[in-house]
């Protein structure tokens, strides 16, 4: 009789302590626990980054230290370069600007307020391939994002060279 009562008892405690446990579980009693993350200032990726210290190259080499004026094109725009500056562009750029570089790509009817840039016409190809390359680095301001991060060195040079292949219909 007393086994009974003993046993009688753990089990009523421990079905007391798993329904106060299942109340806190299911958030029938909710405890608030300081969060520090939520009080701390946060960034959204690349939103003001530092510039590189005085002195030093960055990774990317010097083609990136802001203030120098537009680079000059190092790779020659052999076979080699314009098809995988091809496959890049059809990779990252095709969906806006189009197959044939004339601003009607996939995206482009979704795109309110400014349509893609038209690659074929003399603005575009009148510009140097620096400023190519600058634009595809840096993006334009909510217009186009920057793939500096997406390709490298080389590869941005490849798909300048590209670029100067869609050239507009006479």
């Amino acid at each position: 009789m007393r086994l009974f009562k003993q046993l009688f008892v753990v089990l009523g405690t421990l079905v007391i302590l798993l329904a106060v446990m299942m109340l806190f579980t299911y958030d029938v009693i909710k405890v608030e626990w300081p969060s520090f993350m939520e009080i701390q200032p946060s960034f959204r990726p690349m939103e003001d980054p530092l510039p590189p210290p005085e002195r030093s190259i960055p990774v990317e080499g010097p083609v990136s230290i802001p203030n120098l004026g537009a680079p000059e094109n190092p790779v020659e725009a052999d076979e080699t370069s314009v098809a995988r500056g091809a496959q890049l562009y059809s990779i990252h750029c095709q969906m806006c600007h189009g197959v044939t570089g004339e601003g009607n790509g996939q995206i482009a009817p979704f795109l309110v307020n400014f349509k893609p840039a038209n690659l074929t016409l003399p603005v575009v190809q009148d510009k140097s391939d620096g400023a190519l390359f600058l634009t595809i680095t840096n993006g334009v301001t909510d217009r186009m994002p920057a793939l500096n991060e997406n390709l490298t060195v080389r590869e941005r040079w490849d798909v300048v060279n590209f670029i100067r292949t869609l050239k507009a219909a006479p």
